[in-house]
């Protein structure tokens, strides 16, 4: 079987030219958001959306499960879609939702989203407590379920508290170091190597607020920070979440950011001569873009077997240990 490419998240206006050009690109699994701030039925009802997709671009895309849907995806050839949330605003209050959705197909959940939640800190919170007595409660229960706890928006501690007590690796998809560039979503030194010691991997961000230079951050440069990161934490830990927002209009990062909160509009990383999408990079503009990133790596000297486990090779891996259900 030739390379497997995953894109572990993406959050974009969803069409059939996206579907089409994710075929073009040969990506075999991408995480899709499908809820930010939403509660229970309204993501049900994004959900049926998702599941009207799968019905009328069945011969491009189709919900993924498990592991082996990817290596189907590939032999199919289309594109294995699975989904998550971006915050734990589907749960609302109630952890028994938690099998519902991952029944449903729900297989990541970000304990928060910049934001105090029920169950953890935010990265723009100035005190992060950690997580809380729910938030306790929840990683046992996506343990058992076999969801992917992710932090990628997650405060420092709060991070730490969860790669320490969940007894199945962390993900974070979409994020970069903050050695490389200082956002407030990027990760630590000491966030990486507790997350790789674990068996955790980190998605590397293509969204431009995440990158040294934002939108005109070189293939190069974003690529030498993959090899860096690999040096640093091992190569079997790392991989692509491009965080892309195809074709998304600018009212939708107003609400991604301030959500149902705030009455005000939070620019989050943007500031307020920038309230909209930022300008992605000219080497990342959408899904067909993404073989580019091994071109970039193998020009820097990546062996072959290291670009096809940053391509996907360690995000199917990673699935694999992660998509199962425990015995209670």
């Amino acid at each position: 079987m030739d390379d497997v490419l995953i894109d572990c998240l993406q959050y974009a206006n969803w069409s059939g030219k996206v579907f089409e050009e994710m075929r073009d690109a040969h990506i075999d699994a991408v995480h899709v958001t499908i809820a930010y701030h939403e509660g229970f039925r309204d993501t049900v009802l994004n959900l049926e959306k998702w599941h009207q997709y799968f019905q009328d671009y069945s011969d491009h895309i189709f919900q993924g499960f498990y592991a082996e849907d990817v290596r189907l995806a590939k032999e199919t050839g289309r594109t294995s879609i699975f989904l998550g949330f971006q915050n734990p605003s589907p749960i609302e209050d109630d952890i028994r939702l938690l099998e519902v959705w991952q029944k449903l197909g729900i297989r990541f959940m970000q304990l928060t989203y910049n934001n105090q939640s029920l169950l953890a800190s935010g990265c723009y919170e100035k005190q992060d407590t950690g997580l809380t007595r729910m938030g306790l409660e929840v990683v046992e229960e996506m343990n058992r379920l076999g969801m992917v706890i992710d932090m990628s928006h997650s405060g420092e501690k709060s991070t730490l508290q969860v790669i320490e007590t969940s007894n199945r690796p962390v993900a974070i998809t979409h994020a970069n170091p903050s050695w490389w560039h200082s956002a407030l979503r990027n990760k630590s030194d000491k966030v990486l190597k507790a997350l790789s010691q674990t068996g955790g991997m980190i998605g590397f961000s293509l969204y431009p607020h995440h990158l040294k230079n934002g939108s005109l951050c070189s293939l190069e440069d974003f690529c030498g920070m993959i090899c860096k990161t690999a040096d640093m934490i091992g190569v079997e830990n790392i991989g692509i979440g491009s965080d892309l927002c195809q074709d998304q209009p600018n009212s939708i990062v107003e609400w991604m950011r301030a959500g149902r909160w705030t009455k005000k509009i939070d620019y989050g990383e943007g500031s307020a001569s920038n309230a909209g999408f930022p300008v992605m990079p000219d080497f990342y503009k959408d899904n067909t873009d993404f073989p580019n990133l091994q071109v970039g790596l193998k020009k820097l000297g990546m062996n072959n077997d290291d670009i096809s486990k940053v391509m996907g090779g360690n995000w199917l891996r990673f699935f694999e240990n992660s998509f199962t259900l425990k015995s209670k």
